[in-house]
């Protein structure tokens, strides 16, 4: 086991039930604040929007609204956000919403305060690979969803849809400073994006597990994740108002934002961000869900990290697992006790024939990831692994 780790978070994380109640009586970053949501409806049906807005005016905060963030946030809307920003005379961000809002949040913070297109800061694809000139502004994430972990770390996924490229972008000094995350803002999401959103957060998890950087931290607290995820998420899904599940999945997904800081996640995620660049509606937890059990197969058959496996299956439920297969058995269970066990590439416009294109845009947009393998996946591999996932 590796013993070496370094961790530095600046994040006060204000976890819990009721947590958003809490916001108006803690000091904040700055005197005006943009308050960015997605572009549905729920965060104002719900009512999120305006107990926020009172949590803030209690606390002496100006607001403006920037109310555009979609699925899969793309870089036009960044750059629009960052310029309403500036206008606004905005010293600090607010991000109330899923993993969208939040990874979009650390883009727009960047770029109200550096010159330039944000595609000139990001490494990887077409991007230009410059550092930040400036301290972006800084972020208070409020979490309405368990999935990405964005709360506790200054990095996000941006979508450019002029080169279909989904990168990941991002600076340790764009972490966000307050973190509220609130089990009870999750109890409208949907069954379907709980189940996708849980599977994201689990992936995150499994992925930090099977990594070569894995150490004694990410690894202890990467399993706590799994089995909290893997323990309540069927109950989430099947009543979105089982206020305890919420609690475990959103404590799995916040976990996971501490674990990806310590640990990389792996190739998992860039093929993933690879499926939904070429095909930009897809949901991404739907994507790592339609190929997980064959990236898993991959390293099983090659024994790259058996112990890994066995562990995570223990985690999952199986107290006797002594082989890395149990994984699978788990994984799928997991799938199918969720309702997600039968999700087609076909259903979202894939073709067979695309296999290889997408494997080169996974490295090509984050060929780091692969780095973090636990064995060698090379671009016939991992287009091997959409062929054998699609249907």
């Amino acid at each position: 086991m590796n013993m070496n780790f370094n961790f530095s978070n600046p994040t006060n994380l204000i976890f819990g039930r009721g947590a958003l109640n809490q916001l108006g009586s803690l000091p904040m970053p700055g005197k005006k604040a943009l308050v960015l949501i997605s572009n549905g409806k729920s965060t104002r049906e719900n009512g999120y929007l305006d107990r926020t807005l009172e949590q803030l005016k209690k606390v002496g905060v100006e607001t403006a609204l920037f109310d555009k963030i979609m699925e899969n946030p793309i870089k036009d809307v960044i750059m629009e956000g960052a310029s309403f920003a500036r206008e606004n005379q905005c010293d600090f961000i607010v991000a109330l919403g899923g993993g969208a809002v939040i990874d979009a949040s650390a883009a727009i913070a960047a770029m109200a305060t550096n010159a330039g297109d944000l595609w000139d800061y990001v490494f990887g694809g077409t991007g230009k690979c410059k550092p930040l000139e400036k301290k972006g502004l800084p972020i208070v994430a409020v979490a309405t969803t368990s999935g990405t972990g964005s709360e506790m770390n200054g990095f996000g996924v941006i979508s450019n849809l002029e080169t279909k490229e989904k990168i990941g972008f991002g600076d340790p000094g764009l972490t966000p400073v307050l973190a509220v995350v609130d089990p009870e803002l999750m109890t409208t999401v949907p069954a379907k994006y709980t189940a996708y959103q849980g599977f994201d957060a689990l992936f995150h998890n499994t992925e930090v597990m099977m990594s070569k950087g894995v150490n004694v931290l990410s690894e202890a607290i990467a399993l706590s994740a799994i089995e909290n995820i893997t323990k309540y998420l069927p109950r989430a899904v099947k009543d979105g108002k089982d206020i305890e599940a919420r609690e475990h999945i959103a404590y799995g997904s916040t976990i996971a934002g501490v674990t990806m800081q310590l640990t990389s996640t792996i190739a998992q995620h860039s093929m993933e961000h690879s499926m939904s660049a070429y095909h930009h509606n897809l949901p991404h937890g739907a994507g790592l869900i339609m190929i997980s059990k064959a990236f898993a197969e991959f390293f099983i058959e090659r024994h790259a990290c058996d112990e890994q496996f066995i562990k995570m299956a223990n985690a999952m439920g199986i107290a006797n697992a002594d082989k890395p297969e149990d994984f699978i058995t788990a994984l799928v269970k997991l799938q199918e006790d969720c309702g997600v066990a039968d999700l087609k590439m076909s259903d979202f416009g894939f073709t067979p024939d695309e296999a290889m294109t997408l494997a080169k845009g996974a490295r090509s947009m984050q060929g780091g990831l692969f780095e973090a393998n636990p064995c060698e996946m090379t671009d016939e591999d991992c287009a091997g692994i959409f062929e054998k996932s699609y249907q």
